[in-house]
């Protein structure tokens, strides 16, 4: 038997072509988007909570809200970073089957559960589930190439989207129209679920990941990071690398580079703006969306099954929030001078939907109210997530959102303790609601005051200098190699040493007629 290297220098062997190579591509999409579409359909989802207020289990309004759903954000703030990191150390695909793991523990105890302890630990298995998520969207982008990457989010998005909403709309249809009860709901959810676990042995397992299992050539010393690139300079002699001390080979660990990255780009403006808001809107939206079925359930305490609609509002917003989320990519502005007064304004209506549910007594009303909140909040997601990652490198770009949720969920889980939480004030959820509309409230009024002292600055400056252009995002070392330019072109920004770069001609605060007058008159007095 020849062994394995003669076979690859035979002469004769063929090599995969770029027809085999699309054939595998489409083949990898089609599973991918077909295991993401089915891990969302859970149609029993929107019916836990009147499951649990209803006959079947029969637990009271206060255990529901007070006793059972603060332990989602107390579970999840306690998963969230070692799920972070296990889903990079053991390259994603345990974590998904982790994550089939819980959804199925999930519902095995929703349907055999008869305690608050058995729907406690319920909220701790589903509290897996939504820390395991992040594993689906870097699993993805390790198996495709950088080239196809776009591509590749765009097809598991609408999958998930996909999958969500038709979810949501099967579970009306069979409440409402098949007029199933929540019991054989939850047995069909089941069934789904064990499906997509048996789909997530077929999986897949990649050979790198973003942080621990890093794609590296032989040699190790000439393998710099991504983020090593951003700092380029001379490394230390390879003597010195081989006797590095532990504390040193410490330093050198990604994370901790990429730490140090991070504390540098919290200088430019945008990303603190975008990134405070991720931690505070964030935390205040997911508690409404935790809530808010036990407040349909007080506007509407019907024991009616089918009159119950929370699956149909569901997807009305699922599909009001991928219209968009869509939608904001077509939003050509100057973030720099005006997403202060977008996010105030988008937190305001927001305030104003909270404050609608919280004081209506009619059910539709409220549904709609919900149907518009969500939509608000997935307009600026996709807004906030580009202007966050598009100065970072991708290690440094998932460390940014990493810390963001971490901060948020440290919010949401305070929040949690103090309004909701037993031990806290224990607020029924109306007067939760009212504590929401406040907070909303004050953040808009922050944003606000942040846009006006933004705006004032702004004029102020344009009254000694012509307009700048639309400032985006930059890493640190191109404001650095930026700084070295102006260092070196001293004798013209002595002048002005405020004034801004060169406009591009493709900007939108390109000059006017009026401008390009103004130039040649001067240039003919000159």
């Amino acid at each position: 038997m020849a062994p394995s290297s003669q076979v690859v220098e035979m002469p004769g062997s063929p090599e995969p072509g770029p027809d085999r190579e699309l054939q595998s591509w489409r083949c990898l999409v089609c599973y991918l988007c077909f295991y993401g579409f089915l891990a969302q359909m859970r149609p029993g989802e929107s019916f836990i909570t009147p499951c649990l207020l209803g006959p079947d289990k029969n637990f009271t309004q206060k255990q529901v809200t007070n006793e059972i759903t603060p332990v989602l954000s107390y579970s999840y703030l306690a998963v969230l970073v070692p799920v972070f990191l296990l889903t990079d150390y053991v390259r994603y695909k345990p974590v998904l089957l982790l994550q089939g793991l819980s959804y199925v523990s999930v519902w095995l105890l929703l349907l055999l559960g008869t305690s608050v302890l058995h729907m406690q630990f319920m909220e701790f298995f589903y509290s897996i589930t939504m820390a395991a998520r992040i594993a689906y969207s870097s699993y993805i982008f390790s198996l495709v190439r950088p080239a196809r990457y776009q591509r590749m989010a765009g097809y598991s998005r609408a999958a998930v989207l996909l999958g969500v909403f038709t979810s949501s709309v099967l579970g009306q249809l069979l409440v409402s129209v098949g007029r199933v009860s929540f019991t054989t709901l939850n047995y069909v959810s089941l069934g789904f679920l064990a499906f997509s676990l048996v789909l997530t042995l077929f999986l897949k397992r990649p050979k790198r990941s973003l942080f621990f299992n890093r794609s590296e050539p032989v040699s190790r010393a000439a393998s710099p990071s991504e983020v090593a690139q951003m700092r380029p300079g001379p490394g230390p002699p390879l003597g010195r690398r081989l006797r590095a001390s532990p504390r040193a080979a410490w330093r050198d660990w990604v994370l901790v580079r990429m730490l140090g990255e991070l504390g540098d780009s919290l200088r430019l403006p945008q990303l603190r703006l975008w990134s405070l808001w991720w931690v505070f809107n964030s935390a205040a939206y997911y508690l409404v969306v935790y809530y808010v079925h036990i407040l349909w359930n007080v506007v509407n305490p019907t024991t009616d099954s089918t009159a119950v609609y929370n699956g149909g509002a569901d997807a009305a917003s699922t599909l009001l929030g991928a219209i968009t989320s869509f939608a904001a990519g077509f939003v050509d502005i100057r973030w720099a001078l005006w997403a202060k007064l977008v996010i105030g304004v988008v937190t305001a209506a927001q305030a104003g939907l909270v404050f609608l549910m919280y004081s209506t007594s009619s059910v539709w009303l409220c549904y709609v109210a919900f149907v518009l909140f969500r939509g608000f909040y997935q307009f600026l997601v996709p807004i906030a997530t580009f202007q966050i990652a598009s100065s970072l490198s991708k290690e440094l770009c998932a460390l940014v959102f990493g810390v963001n949720t971490f901060l948020a969920t440290i919010l949401k889980t305070t929040i949690t303790l103090i309004v909701s939480d037993k031990r806290g004030l224990g607020l029924p959820v109306h007067s939760q609601f009212l504590v929401y509309f406040l907070y909303f409230l004050v953040l808009s009024v922050a944003y606000f005051l942040g846009a006006m002292l933004g705006g004032l600055q702004h004029f102020r400056r344009c009254r000694h200098q012509p307009l700048p252009p639309s400032q985006e995002l930059r890493s640190p070392s191109e404001e650095k190699a930026a700084q070295a330019l102006s260092t070196q072109d001293g004798g013209v920004h002595s002048l002005h040493p405020e004034a801004p770069p060169l406009i591009p001609e493709d900007s939108a605060w390109t000059s006017g007629p009026a401008s390009r007058e103004q130039s040649k008159q001067l240039q003919a007095k000159a």
